[in-house]
C-alpha cells in the first residue's frame, strides 16, 4: 500500500475507513481528489471490491477522467469498469438500459440547453403567446427548476401556490407551456439534461424491482463536489446507497456557489440528520497556497454564519500580502491589470499560462481584452461562445441526431430546408399538426407527407426520408467518424459550405473539417470501447464548459467567472471588479442567505491562487450603458488588513505600455535577468512621464454645445481631454467627424454624436 505513504493522517483515514457512512470535508487545496482516487484504488485492490460494484460520481467529465486516469497507475486495466463520470453521464448510460420502463426509446435524444429553447420558442408561438413575457430563457430557468425539486407538470399545474406565484408574474401560462414542451419532448424521445436525473428518480421511484438491482449492483457510492448538489442528485444518492449504507460524500460547504443552478447547501451541512452514525473527516491541511493567502480566505469565511466549522492552515512559505489595485475607472482598471501582468512575466521570469484574471460577471472582460490585446499579451476567453455552439457545427449534429432519432422535432426543424430544399415553415408545421392530429410519429408523418402538404413540397420531403434511410444504414454498417462523414457529405452541408469562399465561410468549414476530427478521435480512442456515433453524440452532449477546451497555444493568460474558476489553480490570481452591486452582486443582496453564498464565491477566488493574489477596483464603471460612480466591496474589509497592501494606485492619466517600442531595444545579453530588469526600469520611466499629464476638471459652466455649424480653427473643451483646437471637420460620410488638437492629448478624432464638445469661440 505504497500510496498510503505520501497522506497525512486524515487523508489516510479518509482512505482506509470505507465501510458505512462517511462525510469528508475538504478544505481548499487539501487533496481531496487525491484521497477520493486512493480510496477508490484502495477498495479495488486491498478489499476486493469489484469496479463494476463502485460508483463515483463528479461534476465534471474532466474530473473523472483525471480521477480514473490516477486509479488505473494504482490498479491497472480494471479501472476502466468503474461506474465513473458526471450525474448526468452515469445516470444517460443507465437511462439507455432502462428507457423503455419510461415508454422512452433506449436511442432517445439528450437536448442541449439551446435544443430546450428553440424547442420552448417553438411552443410559445404555436400557443400565441407573448414572446417578450414567456422568454425562452426564463421558461427553460423555470421549467428547469422545477425538475430539479422533482415538480412534475401534473403537480405543477394541481399546485395553487405555483399557480398563484406565475399569476403575479404576469405568466399564467407557464404550467401549460411546461405540459406541452414534456408531452412534446416525450413524442420526439428526447431528454432535456434535467430529464436525466427527474426521469432516473421516476425510473427508481415507479419500478422498485430496478432499484433494488442497482442498490445491491452499487456496493459502495461515492460523490464529489456534494455541496454542489441539487434536491434530485441527492435522493438518488440516497437512493441508491439505502441497502449497504456504504456512502462517501467529499465536499467544502464553504465552497457551495450554484444555488442559482438549484444545489442546496442544505445537503451537505444537514448530512448527519440522514446518517446518525456518520463519521465525519477533516481535510484541513492547504498544500496549494501560501500562508498569507490561505489565512486572508479564512480572514473571509469565518464571517459566514452557516457553516461547517474548519481551521484550514498550511506549512507552505508565508509568501506576498495580497495586492490591492485601484483604478480611476473600468478600463483603466484593465490596463492596470495587463501592466501588473507584463512586469510579474519580466521580474519572475513567467508565462501567461501562469496568470488567471477572474470575475464576477462576464461583461466585466471587455476592458481587460482590450488592455490585453494592446500589450500583446496573448489570453483565451472560458465560457464563452463554444465550439458545439458554433451554427455550423450544430446544423451537422443536428442531422446526426436525427439519423438516429427520427422522431427527433427539435433536430427536424432545424434541418428540413438545410440546406434549401424548398420547404418552407407553413408545410413544416402542417407536418407537425398532422402527427398530432393523427396520433402518429414525426417519422410517419414525414413518410406519408403527400397526405399533410401538397405536390412539391411532399415530394421534397419524401426525398429528405429517402436520405435519411440511406443516412441510418450507414449507420448501422459504420463508425462514428464514417458514419458522420458520410452524412455531412450527403446532406450537402460540407458542399455548401466548401461553395462559400469568404473568410466566414471558410472558416466556417474548417470548424466541421475539425468537428470530423474530433469524431476521428474519438474513434481511434482505444479507451472507447463503443465506437457508434450514438456514443459520441452522447459524449459530447454531456461536456461541460471547461472540458470544451481546446487550445492550440496553452500559453495564454486565462479569463473567466469566478464560477467557472472553481476546482482550477493558477500561480498569479487578479479578482477585477471588486465593488459594491458588483461583487457582492446587487441580485444577491436581499437576503443574509445570499449574501454568505456570494462570500463564499470570494472565499473560491482567493482559493484559486497560489503564490500570488491581487484584488482590483475601480471608482467609476459603464453599467448597462451608463457611467456610474462605484465603491469598493465589503468583502475588501473582510480580508483582516495585515495581509494587505496597496501597491497600484490611482493614476492621473491611463497608463499604455507599447511592448512593441520595448521590444526594440538592444538585445539581451547573457544575463536575462538584467535585462528584464531592464525592460522594467523603461516601462516604469515611461509611466512616470505619462504620469505627469494632468487630468482635466471641466469647467463649472461646461454644456455641450450645439455642434452642427463646428469649423476648423475653433476652441473647444471636452470633459475627458481638456482644451483644444479643431483642425477639421469631416461631413463625408454617414457621421460628421472633427479631428481636434488638445493640449494635454494630442489630436483626436471625434464622432461629434457622441463627442460632447463645449465650444469656447
Amino acid at each position: 500500500m505504497e500510496y498510503l505513504e505520501h497522506l497525512n493522517e486524515p487523508q489516510r483515514e479518509g482512505v482506509v475507513n470505507t465501510e458505512g457512512p462517511t462525510m469528508i470535508i475538504a478544505g481548499a487545496g487539501s487533496g481531496k481528489t487525491r484521497v477520493l482516487t486512493y480510496r477508490i484504488a484502495h477498495l479495488i485492490r486491498e478489499k476486493g471490491v469489484d469496479p463494476f460494484n463502485i460508483l463515483s460520481l463528479t461534476f465534471t467529465n474532466k474530473a473523472a477522467k483525471e480521477m480514473r486516469d490516477r486509479i488505473e497507475k494504482v490498479v491497472g486495466a480494471e479501472a476502466k469498469n468503474l461506474y465513473m463520470g458526471t450525474f448526468h453521464s452515469v445516470f444517460a448510460r443507465i437511462l439507455r438500459s432502462e428507457a423503455h420502463h419510461l415508454g422512452y426509446p433506449s436511442s432517445f435524444t439528450i437536448l442541449d440547453s439551446d435544443d430546450t429553447k428553440s424547442l420552448i420558442r417553438t411552443i410559445v408561438k404555436e400557443l400565441g403567446l407573448d414572446d417578450k413575457i414567456y422568454k425562452p430563457n426564463v421558461v427553460y430557468s423555470r421549467i428547469s427548476g422545477a425538475k430539479n425539486r422533482l415538480i412534475s407538470w401534473q403537480s405543477y399545474l394541481q399546485n395553487p401556490n405555483i399557480k398563484a406565484e406565475d399569476e403575479s408574474n404576469m405568466k399564467p401560462k407557464m404550467g401549460v407551456i411546461y405540459k406541452t414542451y414534456c408531452e412534446r419532448c416525450f413524442k420526439s424521445g428526447a431528454m432535456d439534461f434535467d430529464d436525466l436525473l427527474f426521469n432516473t428518480n421516476r425510473l427508481f421511484k415507479e419500478h422498485t424491482d430496478v432499484l433494488n438491482r442497482y442498490q445491491h449492483q452499487f456496493q459502495h457510492v461515492m460523490v464529489d463536489e456534494f455541496q454542489d448538489t441539487n434536491y434530485s442528485q441527492y435522493l438518488i444518492t440516497k437512493k441508491l446507497s439505502a441497502v449497504k449504507q456504504n456512502i462517501c460524500v467529499v465536499g467544502d460547504d464553504a465552497q457551495s456557489i450554484y444555488a442559482f443552478r438549484g444545489a442546496d447547501i442544505q445537503n451537505i451541512l444537514n448530512f448527519e440528520k440522514d446518517y446518525p452514525d456518520l463519521k465525519v473527516i477533516k481535510l484541513e491541511q492547504n498544500y496549494r497556497s501560501t500562508k498569507n493567502i490561505v489565512e486572508a480566505a479564512n480572514s473571509v469565511i469565518e464571517k459566514n454564519k452557516a457553516q461547517l466549522k474548519k481551521d484550514v492552515w498550511t506549512t507552505n512559505e508565508e509568501g506576498e500580502l495580497l495586492t490591492l489595485i485601484k483604478a480611476a475607472s473600468d478600463n483603466e482598471e484593465g490596463k492596470l491589470i495587463a501592466a501588473s501582468i507584463f512586469e510579474d512575466k519580466m521580474q519572475n521570469k513567467l508565462r501567461n499560462m501562469d496568470f488567471a484574471i477572474l470575475y464576477r460577471t462576464n461583461s466585466q472582460s471587455r476592458a481587460i481584452e482590450e488592455a490585453l490585446r494592446r500589450n500583446d499579451i496573448k489570453y483565451k476567453i472560458v465560457g464563452g461562445l463554444s465550439f458545439y455552439s458554433r451554427k455550423e457545427i450544430k446544423d451537422v449534429l443536428a442531422y446526426l441526431r436525427f439519423t438516429l432519432n427520427t422522431n427527433d422535432e427539435t433536430s427536424f426543424r432545424r434541418i428540413i430546408n438545410l440546406p434549401k430544399r424548398g420547404i418552407g415553415p407553413t408545410s413544416v408545421d402542417k407536418i407537425i399538426v398532422g402527427s398530432e392530429e393523427q396520433n402518429i410519429s414525426l417519422w410517419e408523418a414525414l413518410n406519408h407527407s403527400n397526405q399533410f402538404v401538397p405536390g412539391r413540397a411532399a415530394n421534397q420531403i419524401l426525398d429528405f426520408t429517402t436520405m435519411i434511410k440511406r443516412f441510418k444504414i450507414e449507420v448501422e454498417k459504420k463508425d462514428a467518424y464514417q458514419a458522420a462523414m458520410e452524412i455531412a457529405k450527403g446532406s450537402g452541408l460540407l458542399r455548401d459550405l466548401y461553395a462559400d469562399k469568404s473568410i466566414e465561410g471558410i472558416s466556417r468549414y474548417e470548424n466541421v473539417q475539425e468537428l470530423m476530427n474530433a469524431v476521428q478521435d474519438f474513434v481511434e480512442n482505444s479507451e472507447n470501447e463503443d465506437k457508434s456515433l450514438q456514443a459520441f453524440l452522447q459524449e459530447i452532449t454531456l461536456l461541460t464548459g471547461v472540458d470544451n477546451d481546446k487550445d492550440d497555444d496553452p500559453d495564454k493568460v486565462t479569463l473567466m467567472t469566478i464560477h467557472m474558476a472553481k476546482g482550477l489553480e493558477f500561480k498569479n490570481v487578479i479578482i477585477a471588479g471588486m465593488e459594491e452591486d458588483l461583487f457582492p452582486s446587487q441580485m444577491m443582496m436581499n437576503s443574509r442567505k445570499d449574501l454568505e453564498e456570494e462570500r463564499r464565491l470570494f472565499y473560491v477566488a482567493i482559493t484559486r491562487a497560489e503564490t500570488k493574489l491581487s484584488l482590483s477596483y475601480a471608482l467609476s464603471r459603464y453599467r448597462f450603458g451608463r457611467l456610474k460612480n462605484c465603491e469598493p466591496s465589503r468583502f475588501i474589509d473582510d480580508i483582516d488588513a495585515k495581509y494587505i497592501k496597496m501597491e497600484r494606485r490611482l493614476q492621473t492619466k491611463p497608463v499604455e505600455f507599447m511592448p512593441a517600442k520595448i521590444g526594440r531595444q538592444p538585445a539581451p545579453v547573457s544575463n536575462g535577468a538584467g535585462y528584464a530588469k531592464g525592460l522594467v526600469q523603461g516601462m516604469k520611466k515611461q509611466q512616470a512621464q505619462k504620469s505627469q499629464l494632468k487630468e482635466h476638471v471641466p469647467s463649472a459652466d461646461f454644456a455641450p454645445s450645439d455642434t452642427s455649424n463646428l469649423e476648423a480653427g475653433m476652441q473647444v473643451e471636452h470633459q475627458k481631454f481638456g482644451f483644444g483646437q479643431v483642425v477639421e471637420v469631416d461631413k463625408t460620410g454617414a457621421n460628421t467627424k472633427a479631428k481636434v488638437n488638445f493640449a494635454n492629448f494630442g489630436e483626436k478624432t471625434l464622432l461629434l454624436s457622441f463627442a460632447k464638445l463645449k465650444i469656447h469661440s
